[in-house]
């Protein structure tokens, strides 16, 4: 081969070897190049305005039917809350989640009281979300961003209790 030939086939070859390898980014550059991919790949939904941490105490509302609720969540009658999920390897690291504040599904009959009932269920509506994940490069002192899918809940929905047969 001569220099010519040479020279095309390494220009050839070279996006080929690159395109499969990530770029490697020294930690203080990480978020910066997190916040850039995941705006112009992989865009991120609006976060809730009122989210809780995940270890207060949640119990099921029935008394909120008793005056106009406000918001989907407190109107649906399997209610939800927005819980603060952190993931430290994950871009975003912070991210909201839908928590069912029910077992069962709430009743409401006729001008009774509204109840809650474990004829039904409050399950959650999952939905998949790509996270870019920090991952180690090859030299051990870089990262590269790992585009992941996570079910993350969205909401709470009422169903027919299983039933064994």
């Amino acid at each position: 081969m001569d220099m010519k030939q040479i020279l095309i086939f390494g220009l050839i070859v070279s996006p080929v070897w690159s395109f499969g390898m990530p770029r490697c980014y020294e930690e203080q550059e990480l978020n910066l190049a997190a916040e850039r991919k995941l705006r112009s790949h992989y865009p991120q939904p609006p976060e809730p305005a009122h989210a809780a941490e995940p270890d207060s105490a949640a119990s099921c509302p029935v008394e909120l039917f008793q005056q106009p609720p406000q918001h989907i969540y407190d109107r649906s009658l399997s209610p939800w809350r927005y819980v603060l999920v952190t993931k430290e390897d994950h871009f975003p690291s912070t991210y909201a989640e839908a928590q069912c504040q029910c077992s069962g599904c709430v009743l409401i009959q006729d001008n009774k009281r509204p109840v809650e009932s474990f004829d039904y269920n409050s399950v959650p509506i999952k939905q998949s979300r790509v996270f870019l994940k920090r991952e180690l490069c090859e030299d051990g002192k870089t990262y590269y961003l790992k585009p992941v899918s996570v079910k993350v809940a969205v909401g709470c929905t009422c169903a027919r209790a299983k039933s064994s047969p």
